[in-house]
């Protein structure tokens, strides 16, 4: 197992940076390709592990000539290359076993399987009801009205919106419950869009008709969850300069948020032709409150960043946190509690953090004899490498983990100032 030591002497965050790009729009472009069957070019694709894998896979589906024998494709660890190559394979002739890793096997699928059989998918369940690994047998699927339960995961959603065109009769998608991660949605509905499909978006009800995809080129953008670990790390920071490059306020991403939410964390956002600066802004707030239910992936950076600043929160809308790379309430819990923060679970879904009365900003020095968990998350990597401002140093398990969105983070942190020593233990 792999050890990175992560050093900084000084407080400083200076210089220029690029981020990688979005592979949320990553994937679903790739989809949208796939279902276009015409080969348009899509500039600055991500090249997270995701993003590779959904191409590869693609490619694998696309070159299976044999519709008669089973193809396996491995999803690993990646909800969307799961979730979106369900429905997307459901309508394509062939046999299809999607299987993944062990924490895959745990992350439920029941919503979107049961829907899709409801418009003529067959699909059955190799091991758990409810969850991978699965078998499509793909043929034509009918378009329908449907309802599904949204507030588990928008891909679900999203895996359906992409196919919809395709189907004879299209879909009329209502959605139940409070809807879980809205923005995603909201991004697939836009990204189609561009592609000319047309879609009527009223309340809870999205009304998709059978049509096509248009052929068009597309840039996909920097990816604005990336940014959440430099404006984390612009709070720790007492001296901060920092141009993020490509960034805009007129984005397809919900986590273009960000500027609002750490505006309240004693960072200011200004926007440039060119993309973003980070700026000292005002003193934190004492207290800090945020529904995360449309921003799920921005969850353990502002939870960290209050940790770090030793300033109380309350966070609602992490039901989800729990089906994603590892269950990141608890591995939010258990790692806070290494910094010596007053961090824990309330009511199963909500999560707390207490202002320490102690010497706190002395024990997080501690850190440097401290090692922080990882649980496989690309995201607890990200959230917990900043808190090397405040410490000097921190030592993370599994660095490699941050390929999953972020393959030159690492890099990134070396080009601001940080010092990273790999390690095996």
């Amino acid at each position: 197992m792999e050890l990175i030591t992560i050093c900084k002497t000084d407080k400083k965050l200076k210089k220029e940076i690029s981020l990688p790009s979005s592979k949320s729009i990553s994937n679903r472009v790739l989809i949208i390709r796939a279902l276009s069957k015409r080969n348009f070019n899509i500039r600055n694709l991500s090249r997270s592990d995701d993003t590779k894998l959904m191409q590869s896979l693609l490619d694998k589906i696309e070159y299976c000539k044999n519709i008669s024998e089973v193809v396996e494709l491995n999803c690993e660890n990646a909800g969307t290359v799961m979730r979106f190559l369900t429905a997307y394979l459901s309508n394509k002739p062939g046999k299809w076993s999607l299987t993944g890793t062990e924490r895959m096997e745990q992350r439920p699928i029941g919503i979107l399987v049961d829907v899709l059989r409801q418009i003529g998918a067959n699909i059955i369940y190799v091991e758990k009801k409810g969850y991978p690994p699965i078998l499509i047998e793909g043929s034509e699927l009918y378009g329908e009205k449907i309802e599904i339960d949204a507030s588990v995961s928008s891909q679900f959603i999203t895996a359906l919106l992409l196919i919809a065109p395709a189907l004879p009769g299209g879909l009329e998608i209502t959605l139940k419950n409070k809807i879980s991660s809205l923005s995603y949605i909201e991004m697939t509905v836009k990204l189609m869009e561009y592609f000319g499909i047309k879609i009527n978006h009223s309340g809870n009800t999205i009304a998709v008709k059978q049509q096509e995809y248009r052929e068009a080129d597309f840039i996909v953008e920097p990816d604005w969850t990336s940014a959440s670990y430099w404006y984390e790390m612009a709070a720790f920071a007492e001296e901060v300069d920092l141009t993020i490059t490509g960034l805009k306020k007129e984005s397809l991403q919900g986590d273009s948020v960000l500027p609002e939410i750490f505006e309240q964390l004693g960072v200011k956002t200004v926007f440039l032709p060119e993309g973003i600066k980070l700026l000292k802004g005002n003193k934190p707030v004492s207290r800090f409150e945020f529904d995360f239910t449309n921003f799920p992936d921005l969850a353990q950076s502002v939870i960290v960043t209050c940790a770090g600043l030793n300033i109380s929160g309350n966070f609602t809308g992490l039901k989800n946190l729990i089906i994603k790379e590892t269950d990141r309430l608890n591995a939010l819990s258990t790692e806070l509690k290494i910094i010596g923060a007053n961090a824990e679970i309330v009511q199963g879904s909500k999560f707390r953090v207490q202002r320490s009365e102690f010497d706190f900003f002395n024990n997080i020095k501690k850190l440097k004899s401290k090692i922080i968990n990882t649980y496989g998350d690309h995201r607890m990597a990200m959230a917990f490498a900043p808190l090397a401002l405040l410490s000097g140093s921190i030592q993370i398990k599994n660095p490699e983990v941050v390929s999953k969105s972020y393959p030159g983070f690492w890099e990134d942190l070396n080009k601001i100032g940080f010092e990273n020593q790999l390690s095996t233990v």
